[in-house]
């Protein structure tokens, strides 16, 4: 991935013509390439066809009102490293938690200004520029654990593990200084997004799963109660 934004590809995914014809012309001014969709259908062909840089992603599509949902899910299965960024009307916390389980690196509501939103949508794709080093990279170890910073790649155990671009950072964040508590604001400071508590705790429990998956007796992320959380070396190493 090259820093030159013209080269990049965004799909917009937004069923409101007039809202698409906005966010579209607003990411291409931003220098970016756009593919827009109105259906979950035509962007799921398009993107399993040529992979982008990053998608957006509304949440009701048509008359399905969790169409977006599933869609990042399937945005997801076909890429752990692509950048998702939900845009909808719908605030609530369940949808905000639903949205982060489903693998989202972000959630944007639509009283957002044009300007935040190429904010947020810079600030993705910088963080995901490293995979394109060339350099040999640079490996950080903490007991089963592996962090290779340049290519956003974490193993445990020798396995690896399958984390967005957001969980990437907010694991590098807590390990890096392995034992010291690190509050929400901290990590989130660390993964250049803005969420509210709700939503970083969605992120851990994800990331959380994601290590259970490949290791059943994983503890190292501990919740310290009203203040945040710490990586911890587990019992047996």
């Amino acid at each position: 991935m090259t820093t030159d934004k013209s080269s990049r590809t965004i799909v917009l995914v937004e069923d409101e013509p007039a809202l698409r014809d906005n966010y579209r012309l607003a990411l291409e001014k931003a220098g970016y390439a756009v593919k827009d969709f109105a259906t979950a259908d035509a962007a799921l062909h398009a993107v399993k066809t040529s992979m982008p840089d990053l998608a957006i992603i509304d949440i009701g599509l048509g008359n399905d009102s969790e169409a977006g949902f599933a869609l990042c899910q399937a945005f997801r299965n076909l890429s752990d490293r692509l950048p998702i960024l939900f845009l909808t009307a719908r605030d609530s916390e369940l949808d905000v938690i639903s949205g982060l389980r489903l693998g989202a690196d972000d959630y944007l509501t639509k009283d957002i200004s044009l300007a935040q939103i190429i904010t947020r949508v810079n600030t993705l794709l910088r963080r995901v520029e490293v995979l394109s080093k060339s350099e040999t990279p640079a490996v950080q170890s903490i007991g089963p654990l592996s962090i290779d910073q340049d290519r956003l790649v974490v193993l445990w155990r020798e396995k690896s593990v399958d984390l967005t671009v957001t969980e990437f950072w907010l694991i590098s964040c807590l390990a890096s200084q392995h034992g010291q508590v690190k509050s929400r604001q901290q990590l989130m400071d660390a993964a250049n997004v803005v969420l509210d508590d709700q939503t970083i705790t969605a992120h851990i429990k994800r990331i959380r799963k994601k290590f259970l998956s490949i290791d059943k007796d994983f503890n190292c992320i501990q919740t310290v109660y009203g203040l945040g959380y710490r990586w911890v070396e587990g019992l047996d190493y």
